[in-house]
């Protein structure tokens, strides 16, 4: 793959993670044509995953290497490039971003001002948006012709009604940007894209629950084609249980395991980010396949799976918030606290 000029047109996309980092290479004829696809996982592990699939002769090459860290994936990953991209010359780089903030909803190309905000907005997410700095400076660095544009995943919900946004803290620390912003919304407009492709726009344009359901989970409620809630608050760590991220907790945790256990804010957040939600509840695996396969003959299987079930109809009741059940429900709390 070569920087814009000779041979056909491409467009590459990138999906960054704290570690893993997935690809995917686009022919641009009349429509985009995807050529070749790829992921490095397991980043600093000694057994990394590194796979690349040729999409027009199926193709697939697997194999373990240590990748140590996201300066090694880089470089690998423009290897692989190298190969799958031949005869193509990239003219445009995405990237999905994770955490836009309160100032980006649509995609935005990389400027300076870009970075500058995004190396703000890296303490929100520690998890993710380092690593796609960091692939963001490399590319501009081995493409440096090639313009890049950044996709957030919060842009979807950007524009949540202030009752879905707001956190019941002090107000002061809204102005700080500290409120509900959701994620997963890439997910989602493609998700409403391909609704009104298959179902009509009547049915896009009404009222939807969708869900993206992968080792993040979440729910979102949508109506006339707008986010209006979403189960995921802050950070991608809040909302359902996931993988080995916790969801939401009692807020009053933090403090009673620092006084208790000395737990700094550093290890509360790589346990409900890496050690919690499915992983921590069974001890056994963050892979739902895993824990159904188990969940006959392991209790700590079967719990995990029931609690991510209970949890997942829980939030579709909340985010359906027209449904006779929630009307209901709403009735009753207005009765009782009338009395």
């Amino acid at each position: 793959m070569s920087e814009a000029g000779n041979g056909s047109p491409a467009v590459l996309t990138l999906n960054a993670g704290s570690s893993s980092v997935k690809w995917a290479l686009f022919r641009m004829d009349s429509l985009p044509v995807r050529t070749a696809t790829g992921k490095i996982e397991r980043i600093g592990l000694r057994d990394g995953i590194v796979t690349v699939t040729d999409v027009a002769t199926g193709h697939n090459e697997r194999r373990i290497e240590q990748v140590p860290d996201h300066a090694a994936s880089v470089r690998l990953l423009i290897d692989q490039l190298a190969q799958s991209g031949k005869g193509l010359s990239v003219q445009a780089i995405g990237h999905r971003v994770v955490h836009g903030g309160s100032r980006y909803a649509d995609p935005q190309v990389v400027s300076a001002e870009v970075m500058e905000e995004l190396r703000r907005l890296s303490p929100y997410d520690p998890e993710h948006l380092p690593a796609e700095i960091t692939f963001i400076e490399a590319f501009g660095t081995e493409y440096p012709q090639v313009p890049q544009v950044a996709c957030f995943d919060t842009g979807f919900h950007q524009h949540l009604p202030p009752v879905a946004r707001l956190l019941a803290i002090p107000r002061r620390y809204e102005t700080l940007g500290i409120r509900r912003y959701g994620f997963h919304g890439l997910s989602y407009a493609f998700l409403m894209e391909e609704l009104e492709r298959v179902a009509g726009r009547d049915a896009a344009r009404g009222k939807v629950i969708l869900a993206h359901l992968g080792n993040g989970a979440s729910l979102a409620a949508v109506r006339d084609g707008a986010s209006i809630d979403t189960s995921m608050g802050f950070t991608p760590a809040s909302g359902l249980p996931m993988s080995t991220r916790s969801g939401d907790l009692d807020p009053g945790l933090v403090s009673y395991l620092a006084r208790t256990e000395g737990m700094t804010a550093d290890q509360f957040h790589h346990m409900v980010n890496a050690q919690s939600g499915l992983l921590g509840l069974s001890e056994i695996s963050p892979d739902l396949r895993d824990l159904l396969a188990q969940e006959g003959r392991d209790a700590r299987a079967a719990e995990a799976v029931a609690l991510f079930c209970y949890h997942g109809k829980k939030w579709v009741i909340r985010t359906d918030e027209e449904s006779q059940i929630a009307q209901s429900v709403c009735r009753l709390l207005a009765l009782t606290v009338g009395r």
